[in-house]
């Protein structure tokens, strides 16, 4: 009898519980112990916020490690990914809301001056193909952070430096680009799944500012000081930028990298996937288990699972894709519709949410054994067909 065969385990993270590689060791133990003789191989993935640094590093890329400055403007500790001259750089190691300082949030000050460092020093280290992953943020400052450490003035109408934060974009008067390094060589590669302009009811600070602790009178601050800013940048750099698909991720540090650094854009887990060179993984895998801390509608909007299973079809056709996740609200209707054979979920084995989040590693180590039971055992795919969302 052929053996089990060898299951490409390719999570995000399960966000305030474990990271992606974390969670691919869990499933990994747990199918091992289930079916002796599975060939587990593990491809951590994100979708270009949070866990995309740890994903390349898990691909084989070196981390580098460096200070910079956080969100509040205290040093942080932030890491980028190189492999010879490609660096991948998450924009939340140096400005996400788990960098703020005691956790408090800063909707008006937060800058993203660290994201800039971690570009010197990629650039500095040999970079010329950069991965910026956008999400997860603590600014609204439209990437003006980025520029300044990049070597950019913005100054007021007295000729004084304009502080950090998206409230102060207001005062900008003026921008010197006389400091401004030559990056002509270096390609800049956005990965981020949104596509909000900067500006207006669908962009940074109307769509993203509350969740970043704005008020109702936060977002008209931050909405006027974007606005200058805009002027201000398009005044030198060319119109247009401001209403691109994509200006207002990362509270408008989608804009300045398009704007100063002629970056592209593409879906945040389509980069991933081609990071980690997931086509060749999954070629001739028994089998695909993904997964991420909530199954929902944002799922099928471009998130990590859904971006598998699509990269998976297009591989690897025969190949089944399952998902394990903290819980899931999608039917299985939906799921399979996304490519999505069925749904595994800690909540079918412990229903207390923070106990689950607490012990959600023990927790896919059993569930792996459902999935082996369903999946990697003589009959397990006639099973689990006519049973698509197991729960």
């Amino acid at each position: 009898m052929p053996g089990p065969g060898r299951v490409v385990i390719a999570p995000d993270k399960f966000k305030g519980s474990l990271s992606a590689p974390e969670v691919a060791a869990h499933l990994a133990r747990g199918l091992a112990a289930a079916v002796p003789g599975v060939r587990a191989d593990p491809v951590p993935v994100a979708d270009g916020g949070d866990g995309t640094v740890d994903a390349a590093v898990a691909a084989g890329y070196r981390r580098v490690e460096l200070r910079v400055s956080g969100p509040g403007g205290d040093p942080v500790t932030a890491a980028f990914a190189l492999s010879g001259d490609v660096a991948v750089i998450e924009a939340a190691q140096a400005c996400g809301l788990s960098r703020l300082p005691g956790g408090g949030l800063r909707p008006l000050t937060a800058t993203s001056y660290g994201v800039g460092e971690l570009i010197a020093a990629a650039v500095h280290a040999g970079a010329r193909h950069i991965v910026l992953g956008l999400g997860g943020s603590a600014t609204t400052d439209g990437g003006a952070g980025l520029v300044t450490a990049l070597g950019a003035r913005l100054l007021d109408a007295a000729g004084r430096p304009v502080p950090p934060g998206g409230a102060a974009l207001s005062t900008v008067r003026d921008l010197r680009l006389d400091g401004w390094p030559d990056l002509s060589g270096v390609d800049v590669l956005l990965a981020s799944d949104v596509d909000n302009p900067l500006l207006g009811p669908d962009g940074a600070a109307a769509v993203y500012g509350p969740q970043k602790g704005a008020s109702a009178a936060d977002i008209a601050v931050l909405e006027a000081g974007l606005a200058r800013w805009a002027d201000a940048v398009e005044a030198e750099r060319g119109a247009g930028f401001r209403d691109r698909p994509g200006a207002g991720a990362a509270g408008g540090l989608g804009f300045a990298a398009l704007a100063f650094l002629g970056a592209r854009m593409r879906p945040g887990i389509e980069v991933v996937l081609e990071l980690v060179s997931f086509r060749a993984r999954v070629a001739g895998a028994a089998l695909v288990v993904t997964g991420e801390g909530s199954l929902d509608a944002q799922t099928l909007r471009g998130k990590a699972p859904a971006g598998v299973a699509r990269a998976t079809a297009a591989a690897s056709p025969q190949t089944p894709v399952i998902a394990v996740a903290g819980a899931c609200s999608l039917a299985a209707a939906a799921l399979a519709r996304a490519g999505i054979a069925g749904a595994y979920t800690l909540a079918s084995l412990e229903p207390d949410v923070t106990a689950s989040m607490a012990n959600a590693g023990p927790l896919l180590e059993k569930l792996a054994a459902r999935v082996a039971a369903d999946w990697l055992r003589p009959g397990g795919l006639t099973a689990a067909a006519a049973r698509p969302n197991p729960g």
